[in-house]
This record gives C-alpha cells, sequence and structure tokens, in this order.
C-alpha cells in the first residue's frame, strides 16, 4: 500500500527537505550542547568559532570524542529505558483505545503514564540522595555523552523501523512512498509495536518526556552542587517544567489521541525527534542556568511560577473541556453552560461513517487552537529566568512558536479535508487559529 500523501505533493520536496533535516539536525543538536558547555551559552561565539575552523572540522570537534558515548552513558541510558519499559508493563491502569485509524484498526493502550512519572522521578532522587548511589547531578556530568550516544542509536533505530515497517508491518496502517528518504524521515509504519510495547508510546512519552524532567531536574542538583546553592532561576524553571510534565502525563491518554500519534508515522520525525531532539533542544534553557543563574530574586521567580501554574492551568482546562465534551457526547456543561457543538459527519478510508464533536464554545469558542496559547506562555516563562544576554536559552520557545504555527496549519488542513462542509461552519464561527483579532 503506498502511503497518503501527508506531507506534500512535490517529488523533489519530498526529498530534499527531509534529507536536509536528517543530515543537520543530528550534528546541530551537538553543537548545541557544546554551544551551551563550553562557549559560555553563545549563538555568537559558535558561529565565530566555525568560522575559524570551518563547519565540518567544528562537527568533528564536537561530535566525534562521544560519537559513541561512554560506558556510562550506555548505563544510564540502558536502565532508564529498560525501567520504562518495565514500568509500561507491569504498572496497572486503566486500558482506553486510540482513535479508529484510516485502515479500520483501533490501537489499545494501559493509562498507567503518571504512576510511572512519579515513579521514575522518586526512584531518581531516592537513590541518589537517598541511597548514594550516585549524585543527582550525574546527567548534567554525561550530558554531551549521553547525546552521542542517543543520536546514533536513534539514527540506527529509525532504520531498523524503516525495514520493520516495509517487511513485518504491526498492522494494516503501513506502507512506503517509493521515495527511501522521505520513508525513513516520515516513517513506514503508523502503530510500530515491538513485543507488545507500543513504539510512539515508549520514545514520545515515557523516554522523550519522562527524560525531560529527569534531566532539567538532574541540571538543578548539578547547578547546587557546583555553587553550593540552588538559585532562583534554576529552581522555579526546572520547577515549572517538573509541573507542566506532570500535567502531560495526567492527560496521556488525550496526547495519544493528538495529532502527533494519529497523523504522524514513526519515523526520524517522531523517533529521532523524541530520543534526541527533545533533550538536546527542550532542556537548553536549564542547561544554560547550570552557569547563569543571577538574573532572578526569589521574589520575581515567584511571580513567574505563579505565572507559570496559571498558565499550565489554563492549558489542562482546555484540553480537559474537549475531552470531557467528546466523552460525554456533549451531555456536560462548559463555563456552567450547555456546549455549543457542531456534529461533523466523515467517511473514513474504509468508507465507514463516523461522527466528530466539534467544540465552539468555552475556551474552544476563542481560537480553534486557544491551548496553544498557554502553552507558549508556560514555555516563555520557564526560559525567562535566562536572563536576556543571549539568545540559546530562548531556543526551544522559538522552535515551539514555529512547531505549534505550522501544527495548526497542519490540523486545520486535515480537518478540512476530513470533515468539509463542517469545518467551514467551524471557521466561520471560531476563525482564528491561535491568537484572536491576530492569526
Amino acid at each position: 500500500m503506498k502511503q497518503s500523501n501527508t506531507y506534500t505533493n512535490s517529488p523533489l520536496v519530498r526529498l530534499l527537505a527531509p534529507l536536509s533535516l536528517i543530515l543537520l539536525c543530528p550534528p546541530f543538536a551537538m553543537l548545541l550542547w557544546y554551544a551551551n558547555v563550553h562557549l559560555d551559552g553563545s549563538y555568537t561565539a559558535l558561529v565565530q568559532w566555525i568560522a575559524e575552523v570551518g563547519l565540518f572540522q567544528a562537527i568533528g570537534q564536537v561530535w566525534l570524542p562521544v560519537f559513541f558515548g561512554t560506558a556510562t552513558a550506555w548505563k544510564i541510558i540502558g536502565l532508564f529505558a529498560a525501567t520504562q519499559l518495565i514500568l509500561m508493563k507491569v504498572l496497572p491502569g486503566k486500558k482506553y483505545n486510540g482513535p479508529l485509524t484510516p485502515m479500520g484498526n483501533t490501537p489499545e493502550y494501559t493509562d498507567n503514564g503518571l504512576l510511572a512519572y512519579i515513579i521514575s522521578l522518586a526512584a531518581f532522587f531516592g537513590l541518589s540522595y537517598g541511597a548514594g548511589l550516585f549524585n543527582a547531578g550525574i546527567v548534567y556530568d554525561h550530558f554531551g555523552e549521553i547525546l552521542g550516544a542517543l543520536n546514533v542509536s536513534a539514527l540506527l533505530f529509525c532504520l531498523f523501523l524503516y525495514f520493520k515497517g516495509r517487511f513485518w508491518p504491526s498492522s494494516t496502517d503501513n506502507g512506503t512512498s517509493g521515495n527511501p528518504v522521505f520513508d525513513y524521515y516520515w516513517g513506514t509504519e503508523l502503530y510500530p509495536r515491538i513485543l507488545g510495547w507500543d513504539v510512539k508510546m515508549f520514545t514520545n512519552c515515557r523516554f522523550g518526556m519522562i527524560g525531560w524532567s529527569l534531566a532539567v531536574l538532574s541540571f538543578a542538583a548539578a547547578q547546587q552542587e557546583q555553587y553550593g546553592y540552588l538559585a532562583p532561576a534554576i529552581a522555579v524553571s526546572a520547577g515549572l517544567q517538573a509541573i507542566y510534565l506532570f500535567k502531560f502525563f495526567l492527560w496521556e491518554s488525550g496526547y495519544m489521541r493528538s495529532m502527533d500519534i494519529i497523523v504522524d508515522r514513526a519515523g526520524f520525525y517522531i523517533v529521532w525527534g523524541c530520543l534526541v531532539w527533545v533533550p538536546s533542544l527542550y532542556t537548553t534553557h536549564t542547561l544554560y542556568m547550570v552557569d547563569h543563574h543571577d538574573f532572578l530574586s526569589w521574589g520575581m521567580a515567584a511571580v513567574v511560577f505563579i505565572l507559570g501554574l496559571l498558565a499550565i492551568w489554563i492549558n489542562y482546562q482546555a484540553d480537559l473541556q474537549r475531552q470531557r465534551v467528546r466523552a460525554t457526547d456533549g451531555n456536560c456543561t462548559v463555563w456552567g453552560k450547555k456546549p455549543e457543538l457542531i456534529r461533523a459527519s466523515y467517511l473514513t478510508d474504509t468508507g465507514e461513517p463516523k461522527e466528530s464533536l466539534l467544540l465552539v464554545s468555552g475556551w474552544w469558542g476563542v481560537s480553534r487552537h486557544f491551548h496553544y496559547i498557554p502553552e507558549l506562555t508556560v514555555a516563555f516563562l520557564w526560559c525567562l529566568p535566562a536572563g536576556f544576554d543571549s539568545i540559546l536559552p530562548y531556543s526551544y520557545f522559538i522552535f515551539l512558536c514555529i512547531l505549534l504555527t505550522h501544527r495548526s496549519i497542519r490540523d486545520d488542513s486535515k480537518c478540512a479535508a476530513k470533515y468539509g462542509k463542517h469545518w467551514d461552519e467551524y471557521c466561520k464561527r471560531v476563525p482564528y487559529k491561535i491568537v484572536p483579532g491576530i492569526f
């Protein structure tokens, strides 16, 4: 089966765009780490150094010494990955289904992510501070080696998934485009499973998101170990991220019904992104604050923290509104009133008629992707404690602005094709994608 034309119709773009990202992103992840740790967190210093020694020489100097990681890095990765795989299987949780796939399959999951998150953080700090088996700053101490090991292993894992989707697919939601580069980038399988483990849940949620939280908390611990005190800047930044990720796992079942899961296949874009891009880019601001942490007082940190909590709460409430409306078929209240809905009928790829509820009241009456506003707000707030001496710690926020803008356009296109006239009606009633009156 040929895969659906989700990405673009242009053969040239389908070759050059994925190839550029595959070639550029892995070395950039390493250069970003190097600039943060060895060049005082400065993009300017990084560019000047590359201009002096040459791009390939710079990449070689940064990446080759840690290309295969180290024994310690592999132990950290291996123990963490094994722990997450075990917790996925043994922890109790309610069974739930993802959306019906284009080929008529229904993936099943176990809702135990929040418990896995809590246990993972408790185990990390218990084994560190309680048992004294390792120092809590261990991720910071070996971060470059960890990124090197993750980079090479993720690239190879994506290659394995490419062949798995072609020759040993887990379901009928698989296929190729005839372009191996694009298929490696986008993936050949929608819901790959290995020995019963769901690949996307493992890479996106358990390894990527829990790893993100452990990394920033380890960076905070390293800052305290190095300077003898915990600075308010890194404390509020790491704290907000840990709470945001707690919220993520509280809503993990909703995430498994999001566009990341139901549209994007398991290829370089998603798998390498969660295994390498998340730890390298999403932690940049906190890594920067290990040595740059004097921008905020505790009073200002408290203000940032309260605003961040408010943004997280609004983001959660927006997702909860839509989830509750769909779970009750609209038999609930939104902001104290009966929800305003559009019942959008559509046909699956197999011709089966289905219906979705489009919520046009509450937060979802403000804009079609209102939940991106508090998402961007809290991201800016946990970057803000880094101060304004460098743009590097705002890399994640800038990337998120681009990602969510692009995602809103992709989602609108997908929904327009899926719901037709019902989506046209929804857009008339909720005219703005993200920011009311602007976009």
